[in-house]
C-alpha cells in the first residue's frame, strides 16, 4: 500500500460518517432559522415574514414565564451540582473508607434518565404518595411538603430532582481534577505555614479552573435542554408555573400547531446556548500559542 493511499484511506472511511454528521447536526439548525422566519403552523410553509414570529414570541407572557423559570432553574441548578460536586468530590479526596461505594452510590442516578428521575421525585413529593404521607404515617401529623402542586414552588421541585441526578457528575469530574494535582505542591504550601482553607482557595481551586469551566458548559447545556425531566415530573404544571424554553417549544409547535413560534422559541435556545459557548471557546483558543 502507498504511503498515498495510506493518507487518504482513513479520510475515506470517516467521511461519510462526518458528512451525515454534519448535514444532520446542522442542517437542522439552519432549518429550524429558516422556519422561525417563514409563516409555518401545521406543516412547513417557506412564506416569508420576517421577524413576526420572533415578535408574537417575545409578546407571549407564556414564553417569559418560561425564560425566568430557566433563569430559576438553571442558576440553583447548575449552582448546586457545582458547589455539592465539589464539597462531594473533596470529602472523597481524603481517602476516607468505603470510597469506592461511596463514589458508586453517588454515580449511581446519573445512569438514570430523565424520565426515570422525573417519576421517581414525582413519586417522592406526590403529598399522597411519598415524603409528606411517610413522615405523617411515623406520626409527624403536622407535617407538609406540596411544592409539587403549588404554581410558585413547583420549580424548585424541578431544581431538588435535577440535582439529585447531576450532583455526582460534577463529583467525579472534580475529583479527577484534585487526583491530577501535584502532591508536592501541596506539601510545599503545608511547610511554608499554609492553612488547609488557604490551601484549597489558593491553590487547589485555581487548579480546578478548567474542570470548573467544562462543568459549567455541559451543565448549563442540560438545563437549557431540559424537557423530560420537566414533562416527567410536573408536564409543565400546575398550569405553566414550571414551563422551560423545552416545553414550550414542544407544546407550541406539535400540540398547538404553531411551527413558526416553536422554530423561534428554538432558534432563541440555540442563541442562548451559543452565548455561554462561543466566550469560552475564544478564550481557550486565544490561550493556545
Amino acid at each position: 500500500m502507498t504511503s498515498s493511499t495510506e493518507n487518504w484511506l482513513p479520510k475515506l472511511v470517516v467521511a461519510p460518517g462526518f458528512v451525515l454528521g454534519f448535514a444532520f447536526i446542522y442542517g437542522f439548525m439552519i432549518w429550524t432559522g429558516v422556519l422561525s422566519l417563514s409563516a409555518s403552523r401545521m406543516l412547513p410553509n417557506y412564506e416569508f415574514v420576517g421577524l413576526e414570529q420572533y415578535l408574537r414570541l417575545f409578546a407571549m407572557e407564556r414564553w417569559w414565564l418560561a425564560m425566568s423559570n430557566l433563569a430559576i432553574f438553571g442558576l440553583l441548578y447548575v449552582g448546586g451540582a457545582l458547589a455539592l460536586g465539589l464539597g462531594l468530590a473533596i470529602l472523597l479526596d481524603q481517602k476516607i473508607r468505603g470510597e469506592g461505594a461511596l463514589r458508586t452510590i453517588y454515580l449511581y442516578p446519573m445512569a438514570l434518565s430523565f424520565v426515570v428521575t422525573g417519576t421517581a421525585w414525582k413519586w417522592i413529593l406526590d403529598p399522597s404518595l411519598g415524603l409528606q404521607k411517610l413522615m405523617q404515617d411515623l406520626g409527624w401529623s403536622s407535617f407538609r411538603f406540596e411544592w409539587l402542586g403549588d404554581t410558585d414552588l413547583a420549580i424548585y421541585c424541578v431544581v431538588i430532582a435535577g440535582l439529585w441526578q447531576s450532583a455526582g457528575f460534577a463529583m467525579a469530574l472534580f475529583l479527577a481534577g484534585l487526583r491530577g494535582i501535584d502532591d508536592g505542591i501541596i506539601k510545599a504550601a503545608q511547610m511554608d505555614g499554609a492553612s488547609l482553607p488557604r490551601i484549597y482557595w489558593r491553590i487547589i481551586l485555581p487548579a480546578l479552573r478548567p474542570v470548573v469551566f467544562s462543568c459549567l458548559l455541559v451543565l448549563s447545556h442540560l438545563a437549557i435542554k431540559s424537557f423530560d425531566l420537566v414533562m416527567a415530573l410536573t408536564a409543565g404544571g400546575p398550569g405553566y408555573s414550571t414551563d422551560l424554553p423545552a416545553t414550550f417549544m414542544y407544546s407550541v409547535s406539535f400540540t398547538r400547531g404553531q411551527l413558526g413560534l416553536g422554530a423561534a422559541s428554538a432558534t432563541m435556545m440555540l442563541m442562548t446556548l451559543a452565548a455561554l459557548v462561543v466566550p469560552y471557546l475564544y478564550s481557550e483558543l486565544r490561550r493556545r500559542p
